[in-house]
């Protein structure tokens, strides 16, 4: 199902919550980059300790005031207003030069060309009551921030390094039970011109008893595709949606689900996520194609993310098709509570998250 055919011309002025755009001013990003690089000069890297540890202090001395209030107004609002996402237009300037060609994947990406873009995306995170964290889940072995780049290998993947499918909208890591608040994606190059998706929770009129099911612990919530499930491995079931009955938080994963054949919901569970998406699917939004130096934040809990299907590293104009150089996004994660979730974060690192499914730990660590 392609994300843009979802979004005709009736169904997207249904959708009465869009999420906001702003324009960063050349000041406010001039203000921006320059802390990058002082930043940069005196922590060398965005995932040093100190720099981690006093980033809230350091997002209210360096961001721009009007950003900062932005941000910190976003991160508190659970409203029938606040779509969960909120788009930053040219946050930074890019220097395509020194970044270079795009790697065939994320594997060979040299991050220290990401560098200083780590730490613009960190002082957003900052600006949040968020502390930036990193999940042995994703790539089993963490970092704070992930290249995310086409790999012709998968591109027929539901995930990040896929293509040629369309990435269903899903709440990230929705098989964690401390999956993170927070997310933002820097768009470094976007030469394909690809329109991200997201989804609101908000998005509906109304939840109503309708959806009173999906608040029911009965929906297997299987783990990312890239991790292993032991052939005798117990199935833990939760619910979609959780927290306030009429402004609920969501946890829900489209392809893993609803489109996975193998993972075979009870009938009743299997009804209501398709009843529940059959309504969500005309909410989808992707009238947002992020050019370099925009970044997304997304409050996870009340709002899914995906992408349109692409042909990775060609740009259609007018019919005509160019070579391009391939899309590189960066995701930076956070999380509010560290302490709530101690006992699934390294001894040494509260920082780093060690949770394998839905609470349970990972055992060779």
């Amino acid at each position: 199902m392609n994300s843009l055919e979802i979004l005709d011309n009736d169904s997207i002025t249904a959708v009465k919550l869009l999420p906001r755009v702003i324009e960063i001013t050349s000041q406010e990003r001039r203000m921006i980059q320059d802390a990058a690089v002082h930043l940069q000069r005196k922590y060398g890297s965005y995932e040093n300790r100190e720099f981690i540890t006093h980033v809230h202090q350091l997002a209210s001395y360096f961001l721009p005031e009007r950003i900062l209030h932005i941000a910190a107004d976003f991160a508190s609002d659970f409203s029938k207003d606040q779509y969960g996402a909120i788009a930053f237009r040219g946050l930074m300037d890019i220097d395509q030069e020194s970044i270079g060609t795009t790697p065939p994947n994320w594997q060979s990406a040299d991050y220290s060309k990401f560098n200083i873009y780590g730490f613009a995306c960190a002082l957003l995170h900052g600006a949040l009551p968020s502390k930036p964290v990193q999940y042995y889940s994703q790539r089993k072995g963490g970092g704070l921030m992930h290249a995310i780049i086409p790999d012709e290998k998968m591109r027929e993947t539901q995930t990040g390094s896929g293509s040629s499918t369309d990435l269903y909208v899903h709440t990230e890591d929705a098989f964690l039970k401390h999956q993170a608040d927070f997310l933002s994606f820097m768009y470094i190059r976007n030469e394909e011109q690809v329109p991200s998706t997201l989804y609101s929770i908000r998005s509906h009129e109304s939840i109503g008893e309708r959806f009173r099911p999906l608040f029911e612990r009965m929906y297997k919530i299987p783990k990312d595709a890239n991790l292993e499930t032991g052939t005798d491995e117990e199935e833990v079931l939760d619910a979609i949606l959780y927290g306030n009955y009429e402004l609920p938080f969501m946890r829900f994963d489209a392809a893993e689900q609803l489109f996975n054949p193998s993972i075979r919901q009870s009938d009743d569970a299997h009804h209501h996520l398709t009843e529940f998406w059959e309504e969500a699917r005309d909410l989808v939004y992707s009238g947002f194609t992020p050019q370099a130096g925009d970044v997304i934040l997304v409050n996870n809990h009340l709002c899914a993310h995906g992408r349109s299907a692409f042909r990775a590293g060609v740009r259609n104009i007018d019919g005509i098709e160019y070579q391009c150089q391939r899309r590189i996004m960066l995701r930076m994660m956070s999380k509010v509570s560290l302490m709530e979730m101690r006992a699934h974060t390294l001894t040494e690192d509260p920082f780093f998250v060690i949770e394998e499914h839905l609470g349970k730990n990972f055992e060779n660590i």
